[in-house]
């Protein structure tokens, strides 16, 4: 690997770690007792938190790291609608009604942001930029056109085309044959979002508790006895909120949660004519390949975000930084001779049937399996699961409703990853 391809001062930390501000955790020994524990200060557990703290009910929050240590800091910053399978997808599994309440939920997960960044004492650096989906073969340009004019049955969503012959405005690379934008899309500042909602939390009453691993849960009464890393404590309700870092802590989840790394790379400052020219919008931007990329602007403009999975096993991010950059640089060959500033991942929590799922189970409440589309549906389903832990509402979510399901044989480690990967490449060359 060519030392020319990092900078000096290179990283294998989140870009957004370098900015964001330090939120002091106050000095909280390990109680006794508590109303609610939710385990793991990310967006679900921290949103799950507020809400509860809001409700009068005593609340902590641990995490076996500091918070927002996993996904909620290692994320591309990207929102949409939430939801990976099709409304017809959808329909044929469930039937209609219920197709479209998973899909009313996914609106309600991108209203959630809008409705935490208006709040007062809030600052998420929310910006409604669309997104630019590319097809990177002709034939799913036609299908992307196909479903723009068609509409979707449940969201207004403002889609249209742009063609290969107008891509100039949109995306300075030959290498779609033009796309969809969506424009109700969004996009946050990680740096701004994590430290943001930690205040809230704390403000409204919540202990937060870093570098406490929760080790074990055991139901005793009407409650949980809790075994951590710093001593035992019985709780009323608990909150699982550890998506694609839960572990052995609950064998059930384990069985249904997949862990899978996704890979981001920042680059150096890149010159601003470049940066006008090759994205003259603030968009996000992914495209139709089955092996997602996912990239962006930094919020500042001066810095390309690329990211996806480019391994068929889990491995480093320094490892996987020269084929992210490699695949970049096919994308937008003017950026073959920049830099790696940073280099990270973060594991994605998966499901078999690529929906988020969420319920209760006698006081043991969980969220989890945003499928890559976690920031607003992580913040989205933890306030649900908030709400229901203190009481202030009991209607299931529609997500609650399904069967989450497993496959036999599987205990938590993806062994069928890596065959998968291949099918998704072949799948990806052919466009099918």
């Amino acid at each position: 690997m060519q030392a020319e391809l990092f900078t000096n001062d290179y990283k294998t930390t989140p870009y957004w770690q370098d900015l964001a501000p330090q939120v002091d955790l106050p000095d909280t020994d390990l109680p006794d007792e508590i109303d609610v524990l939710v385990v793991g200060a990310g967006y679900t557990g921290l949103n799950a938190a507020l809400q509860t703290s809001r409700e009068g009910l005593g609340t902590l929050v641990i995490d076996a790291e500091h918070p927002g240590w996993g996904c909620s800091m290692r994320n591309g910053g990207q929102l949409s609608t939430s939801l990976k399978p099709s409304f017809s997808k959808l329909a044929r599994r469930y039937g209609k009604e219920h197709a479209t309440a998973l899909c009313e939920e996914g609106q309600a997960s991108l209203d959630y942001m809008h409705t935490l960044s208006a709040e007062s004492g809030f600052d998420i650096g929310l910006n409604e930029v669309g997104r630019f989906h590319g097809a990177h073969k002709p034939h799913l340009y036609e299908a992307l056109a196909r479903d723009c004019k068609a509409g979707h049955p449940v969201w207004k969503t403002d889609a249209f085309m742009v063609s290969e012959a107008e891509m100039a405005a949109e995306l300075g690379t030959e290498a779609y044959h033009g796309g969809m934008v969506l424009p109700r899309h969004c996009s946050i500042d990680v740096s701004k979002y994590l430290p943001s909602l930690l205040q809230n939390t704390l403000v409204a009453g919540a202990m937060v508790k870093a570098g406490c691993r929760a080790l074990s849960i055991e139901r005793i009464g009407n409650g949980f006895k809790v075994l951590t890393s710093e001593g035992s404590l019985k709780a009323g309700k608990v909150i699982l909120a550890t998506n694609g870092y839960s572990g052995s802590l609950s064998p059930w989840h384990q069985r249904r949660i997949i862990p899978i790394g996704s890979y981001v790379i920042a680059t150096e400052e890149i010159p601003k004519e470049t940066v006008d020219r090759l994205f003259p919008t603030d968009r996000i931007l992914s495209d139709t390949r089955k092996l997602v990329y996912y990239y962006r602007l930094t919020p500042d403009r001066k810095r390309l975000l690329f990211g996806g999975r480019v391994s068929l096993s889990e491995s480093d991010p320094h490892s996987s930084a020269a084929k992210l950059h490699q695949d970049m640089v096919a994308l937008f060959p003017d950026l073959g001779t920049t830099r790696i500033s940073h280099a990270w991942m973060g594991f994605v929590g998966y499901t078999f049937d690529t929906l988020a799922h969420c319920g209760e189970d006698n006081g043991l409440y969980f969220a989890a399996g945003y499928c890559g589309s976690g920031v607003g549906m992580a913040s989205y389903l933890g306030m649900r699961m908030g709400h229901k832990a203190s009481g202030r509402e009991s209607a299931p979510s529609a997500f609650e409703k399904i069967s989450f399901p497993t496959r036999p044989l599987y205990a938590g480690n993806p062994w069928f990853l890596a065959p998968s990967i291949l099918v998704y490449r072949m799948r990806d060359r052919l466009g099918i």
